[in-house]
């Protein structure tokens, strides 16, 4: 409730700002927009650009003789090769997929406790959650890697969904949105008799919506875009990104080949994005709100 009041108060002072300000707002809103949104609109041309538009210098942003004999090429190139195009595909969505779906139960499974019931131990676990923000994931590598091998899971879809599972962003995100949900709210389920189950299941988890779909748009990029790395090693494995990322390493020649992986590799995220656009804005919007 004091979320709703709190959102009501915000908007009823967007509502009272005169109609220069919003303008100018929205004008300088759109000016910066219009800049980030450059490279996405050089990647697309560049897909269907000829070759003698793609070393034309300086760069033009857009093209003059639209082909698709770049999306051609790249098909020939992936019907030559010895494992099929659908493998890859296959083998990037089930660790995408897995990896994305299991962190998002893992992280909310975690972050319910933590949110709503205070255990011995519960701050001081939340405060190394916090700490492990400040590492990059080149720090892990090496324990990954080691901790991989020691559980016989290199060269398996295992040892990059299992890495992925704990994104301590996640949990740390998942965490401060459940504390937003009434407390009355969860008592009163259990006088009706819900178990613990059932609550996280039936109230919690559609309460944070926003949130874990915010994580799905965190997660599926880094998975879509995963290659394996130094974890996978056979090629009926490999993932779609090593896959394309070969083709384009036959030089000059391939230019257009690449402009054209380079579309078919951003397409999927920025599409997912677009979907689920309006719940990252209300997670970024609320995750600082408290009752």
């Amino acid at each position: 409730m004091g979320v709703k009041l709190l959102s009501g108060f915000r908007l009823s002072r967007k509502l009272n700002r005169s109609f220069t300000v919003s303008f100018l707002l929205f004008l300088l809103l759109a000016v910066f927009g219009c800049f980030m949104a450059l490279p996405l609109i050089f990647a697309v041309n560049n897909a269907f650009k000829p070759l003698d538009e793609l070393f034309i210098f300086p760069p033009r942003m857009f093209v003059n003789n639209p082909t698709t004999d770049n999306f051609y090429d790249l098909l020939a190139l992936m019907g030559n090769s010895w494992v099929p195009l659908s493998r890859y595909i296959a083998n990037t969505l089930f660790i995408t997929v897995v990896g994305t779906m299991g962190h998002i139960l893992l992280a909310s499974a975690a972050a319910y406790p933590l949110a709503k019931y205070r255990f011995p131990g519960s701050k001081m676990l939340f405060n190394i959650v916090v700490l492990s923000l400040m590492f990059s994931v080149a720090v892990t590598s090496i324990p990954n890697y080691m901790v991989m091998s020691w559980l016989g899971w290199i060269n398996t879809h295992a040892s990059i969904i299992v890495p992925s599972l704990a994104f301590s962003l996640g949990l740390f995100l998942m965490k401060q949105f459940m504390e937003q949900i009434p407390d009355a709210l969860l008592e009163a389920a259990k006088i009706d008799g819900a178990d613990e189950y059932r609550i996280y299941w039936t109230i919690v988890m559609p309460n944070v919506k926003p949130a874990w779909l915010t994580l799905m748009i965190l997660q599926f990029p880094i998975l879509w875009g995963s290659d394996g790395g130094n974890f996978i090693y056979s090629e009926d494995l490999k993932t779609l990104h090593y896959a394309l990322g070969q083709i384009i390493q036959g030089g000059i020649a391939r230019a257009g080949v690449g402009a054209a992986v380079a579309l078919m590799l951003m397409i999927v995220p920025i599409t997912l994005f677009i979907i689920s656009q309006s719940s990252v804005i209300q997670t970024m919007a609320t995750s600082g709100m408290k009752e």
